[in-house]
């Protein structure tokens, strides 16, 4: 007698939100399974990553990065690089150098940093603020008009934002909203919530719940995760079942095991290795963890994950 496994594919499921135009659009969501369960139905759209470019990568200085980049000086040249890397479905645009507290770049310039991207780029655009809640609620809605019809992606409006965020980049510019708290279920809803009580479609809503580099509190982040996603598809809570985003490169570089030098840290190894590790590591957590998107940095952390994805589903 042949053995039939139970399946369980739920009643409730991830929205599928479409990013990008025309031949290049992707579609994160859409899935009524957990991560990978391709026992129990198929995954509609697999995970997607995007590469980030920022408006301070000068700054970077791992080998393998910059030998990526090499000949770019620009903004719209390092884009134009990062979408011939197959890997990549999308490419991440990070104007952290907007934040009042560090260079204080205008939005002026931001804008046009973003419309000279938008000439070259030839995959779809995320694009990420600068952490300052007053600098982004000017910044996300002059970006958002600057690249109307790209159907973006715009992180993030937050709870002291989102009403500037999402009337600017939803409602006037027909953008996608990235709905940004911090590692608790109960805030994620609420805002999402909020941004519909302002006539948001929830189809324009991509979360941001959080997330952290592996060993530094990223039990905070799994736990979120398993919350949220168990209550999209077990409970069919239709305010939690927005496609999930997570910004990994951010976070990943900047700690001590990807920017410790050998000579500080000789018995850790080589530096580089450790933030590709580090970076891997976190986006492998994020993906198996519910997030339907990664933002990553380094071409070989890209690579590796993108086999990882296309190996489980």
């Amino acid at each position: 007698m042949s053995f039939t496994p139970k399946t369980q594919p739920f009643s409730g499921k991830i929205n599928a939100v479409t990013l990008g135009t025309g031949d290049s659009a992707i579609v994160i969501g859409g899935q009524n399974v957990l991560p990978f369960y391709t026992f129990d139905a198929p995954i509609e759209n697999a995970p997607k990553i995007g590469i980030e470019i920022s408006d301070a990568a000068d700054s970077w200085d791992v080998a393998g990065i910059v030998d990526f980049y090499a000949g770019c000086t620009t903004m719209a040249e390092r884009a134009a690089k990062a979408c011939t890397l197959a890997d990549a479905d999308f490419v991440c645009l990070n104007f952290e150098s907007a934040d009042p507290n560090g260079a204080n770049r205008s939005t002026a310039d931001c804008v046009a940093d973003a419309k000279a991207v938008a000439a070259v780029a030839t995959k779809p655009i995320v694009v990420m603020g600068c952490k300052h809640v007053e600098k982004d609620a000017e910044l996300l809605g002059a970006l958002a008009e600057a690249l109307a019809g790209k159907n973006a992606l715009f992180m993030s409006a937050k709870n002291e934002n989102y009403k500037t965020v999402g009337a600017s980049v939803a409602l006037a510019s027909s953008q996608k909203v990235g709905a940004e708290t911090a590692d608790d279920i109960n805030l994620a809803k609420q805002l999402n919530i909020m941004l519909k009580g302002l006539n948001v479609p929830a189809e324009s809503i991509v979360m941001n719940i959080g997330t952290a580099a592996v060993g530094y509190g990223y039990e905070y982040v799994a736990s979120t995760l398993d919350r949220v996603r168990d209550a999209a598809l077990k409970q069919s809570d239709a305010d939690l079942q927005m496609p999930i985003i997570a910004p990994v490169s951010t976070d990943t570089w900047g700690v001590k095991e990807s920017t410790a030098s050998e000579a500080d840290e000789p018995a850790w190894g080589c530096r580089e290795e450790r933030g590709i590790a580090m970076e891997i590591s976190t986006a492998a957590a994020n993906l198996t963890g519910g997030a339907d998107a990664v933002i990553m940095r380094h071409p070989a952390a890209i690579a590796t994950i993108k086999q990882f994805i296309t190996e489980l589903v």
